[in-house]
């Protein structure tokens, strides 16, 4: 039995959870979200939680169904409460700000760079060296802030650049500390 798809996912009130043919469909308080699954799952909605079992023990099911399970919990948790990931920009000069649908951000290049809010996402900078990713899928969430941490990483010697909160970098001694 697979460790994490034997486990039931509960299901607040408020979240309705339809599960046809290739597609589950999540609708709670913040929005709705789709998702291909795959098929050869039965899925089985009863007193408030999911449950959701495989057929046979081949491999492709057996990987499968921790999967599915993980991808109908996160988007469940997704809209009831949200995800967030939070970025934190260091260096002198670097800042960041949003205008209008546009992340306008200042990493010491020559220009400016500007990123575009994809839709189903929202961006705010309530400082301008600390960057809030926020919206419903996960995996979008995860996906733009990569993005955005991929214009300037941060770097070993001085730890300039843009990094998640938490994350720690493990600093190089320069050249002058080997004499």
């Amino acid at each position: 039995m697979s460790r994490i798809g034997k486990y039931p996912i509960p299901i607040p009130s408020g979240v309705t959870v339809a599960v046809a043919g290739n597609e589950s469909v999540v609708k709670g308080p913040k929005g709705e979200l789709k998702q291909h699954v795959p098929d050869g799952l039965t899925y089985e909605l009863s007193d408030g939680q999911l449950v959701i079992t495989r057929p046979d023990e081949s491999k492709t099911m057996r990987s499968r169904h921790g999967l599915v399970r993980q991808l109908i919990a996160n988007q469940v948790a997704g809209v009831t409460e949200g995800w967030k990931k939070v970025l934190q920009i260091e260096g002198v000069g670097y800042r960041a700000a949003v205008k209008g649908k546009v992340l306008d951000l200042q990493l010491q290049f020559s220009h400016p760079l500007e990123y575009p809010i994809p839709v189903g996402v929202t961006i705010e900078c309530p400082e301008p060296t600390k960057i809030v990713v926020s919206g419903t899928d996960k995996q979008l969430v995860g996906q733009v802030a990569a993005e955005i941490r991929a214009f300037r990483k941060p770097e070993p010697y001085k730890g300039k650049g843009i990094r998640y909160e938490g994350e720690v970098i493990i600093r190089k001694a320069g050249k002058a500390a080997g004499k």
